[in-house]
């Protein structure tokens, strides 16, 4: 029998570990989970961006009293349904301003670790299981993620948002949001166990090149130490994905937004309703906002900060995945010949489409097809990634890593597309594929057949990810070595698999013809 002494004292021990957490704006008590993770989810980081603070930069919380619980995660942000694979645990709200925090027990003073989740700036939540902070707390980080503003809520420009502003700017809402979630955390954090002066910044697609925009934005200097990106940087130009509008262009465009909703003022775009607003900002023909040059978050494109040395030098870990859209070619039934593919590329790169080709071969319908997936891919997300790396490697101070995310991930049994059965090969190392393994989330997808190479991985990813985190250094004892990026020919970029290992990058000649090209997208 074990005495009631003892009992008591476990149960003491325990109530302590479970107990509130005090805020700035007052306590709040989460939950604590078999593994010793303790989470704090739905804390509100600012004030409800509605009414009269629609359009607004974030403003402060209100304070409360007594104890807040902070069981369940705070409203996503407003949008609709884009992606079948994000699969959310909250309701949806223009009071979205919320954060989420996981930590160890007894935590004192570890590395933080701050989430952005990704969806194109119009899409996604905190909520997802994928992305979920408890087994990445579990390797001894403090987990954070939030949610923010996205599409017409996070990135309306208009001329009367610019004349009501003291910066006479608009737009960028949603990452002065995510500006106002680390300042949170640079107050707040260290009672939660986290080290205010050790943030890692990362996050997936949108939510890259949410990081990268922080790491080119002078209002965010000074709120991270670190960043981590996966698949995205704001590097773009002309049409390329996400390419920054300057801000007289963007007020044009929340100008015609008014105009489709019949000449409407500011003061009525404030009065619309939620589900009017989104009507009218998605689905076919809809118009999209996303971050722009507004000469406040975002003064200038990223590439001109980094060339100019004014980046926030700080360490950078960040890759694309192998095939990240590959299915929209290969799953496509009007899949390219040789000769079609050659023509679109000299129709569309002009002066530069010999040195494309080179690049991306056509000397068969099959190659053309290979050719095709890569150009797609490398288009939509991976050259952006593979910039940021060279100019942070040319222009930086700080330690560079590069990495490609390689491995063809499992498919449920039977798995179609469109009625026609799939392979993984078919797929590949698709976008947002690496979630769960960075995570070790692999369980939130039970009906794939996950393989014990698989967990491996997940392992490793999780260890490289928090060892970068701890000292800005991703390697470690028994893990394969990963050098820095150097931006040259044979740099090195660590290929993350089944079996991962460093080889030089392999695309460098891609990137470089079409990073030839959109030289000439670039305005001076």
């Amino acid at each position: 029998m074990i005495p009631l002494a003892s009992v008591v004292t476990v149960l003491a021990a325990l109530a302590a570990g479970a107990g509130p957490v005090k805020t700035d704006k007052g306590a709040v008590e989460g939950t604590t989970a078999p593994s010793g993770v303790r989470a704090f989810k739905g804390i509100p980081y600012a004030a409800p961006p509605t009414g009269a603070l629609r359009w607004k930069a974030p403003q402060p919380a209100a304070a409360w009293t007594g104890v807040r619980k902070a069981e369940a995660f705070g409203a996503r942000c407003p949008q609709v349904k884009v992606w079948d694979d994000m699969v959310f645990r909250d309701e949806m709200s223009e009071d979205c301003l919320y954060l989420n925090v996981w930590t160890p027990a007894d935590a004192k003073k570890l590395p933080v670790m701050f989430w952005i989740h990704g969806g194109g700036f119009i899409a996604g939540s905190a909520s997802e299981p994928r992305q979920d902070g408890e087994r990445m707390a579990g390797r001894g980080v403090v987990v954070v993620s939030l949610n923010y503003r996205m599409g017409v809520f996070g990135f309306l420009s208009h001329p009367e948002l610019s004349k009501e502003s003291k910066a006479h700017a608009s737009g960028n809402y949603g990452l002065q949001d995510q500006i106002a979630a680390l300042a949170w955390v640079k107050a707040n954090i260290a009672a939660f166990g986290g080290d205010p002066a050790n943030v890692t910044i990362f996050g997936e697609s949108a939510g890259s090149f949410a990081v990268s925009a922080l790491m080119s934005s002078p209002a965010a200097k000074g709120l991270f130490h670190r960043v981590i990106g996966e698949s995205g940087a704001f590097f773009t130009a002309g049409d390329q994905t996400l390419a920054p509008k300057p801000l007289a262009e963007s007020e044009q465009d929340g100008l015609k937004l008014g105009q489709t909703l019949g000449g409407k003022d500011l003061a009525a775009l404030r009065a619309l309703s939620v589900d009017d607003l989104l009507k009218a900002t998605t689905g076919e023909g809809g118009q999209r906002f996303s971050p722009n040059l507004d000469g406040v978050v975002l003064k200038e494109h990223a590439y001109d900060t980094f060339k100019g040395g004014r980046q926030n030098d700080v360490p950078l870990l960040a890759g694309w995945n192998e095939d990240e859209i590959r299915s929209a070619v290969t799953l496509n039934p009007g899949k390219p010949t040789a000769q079609q593919f050659a023509a679109e590329v000299r129709r569309r790169y002009g002066a530069h489409g010999d040195a494309v080709l080179a690049a991306y071969p056509a000397a068969n319908d099959a190659e053309a097809l290979e050719s095709a997936a890569s150009l797609t891919s490398d288009l939509f997300i991976g050259y952006s990634t593979w910039k940021w790396l060279e100019m942070q490697a040319q222009h930086g101070r700080a330690p560079v890593y590069g990495y490609s995310f390689d491995r063809d991930i499992p498919l449920p049994k039977d798995h179609k597309v469109n009625g026609v059965p799939v392979t993984s090969k078919d797929i590949g190392a698709r976008h947002a594929g690496e979630i769960e393994y960075v995570f070790g989330a692999l369980d939130s997808l039970p009906a794939v057949p996950w393989e014990d190479s698989d967990r491996r991985l997940s392992d490793l990813m999780m260890t490289y990810w928090t060892n970068f985190a701890r000292t800005g250094d991703p390697n470690g004892p028994g893990l394969p070595a990963w050098t820095r990026y150097t931006a040259k020919d044979g740099t090195p970029v660590m290929h993350l698999n089944e079996t991962s290992a460093e080889r030089k990058d392999e695309r460098r000649a891609r990137y470089l013809a079409l990073d030839a090209y959109t030289d000439t997208l670039r305005k001076p």
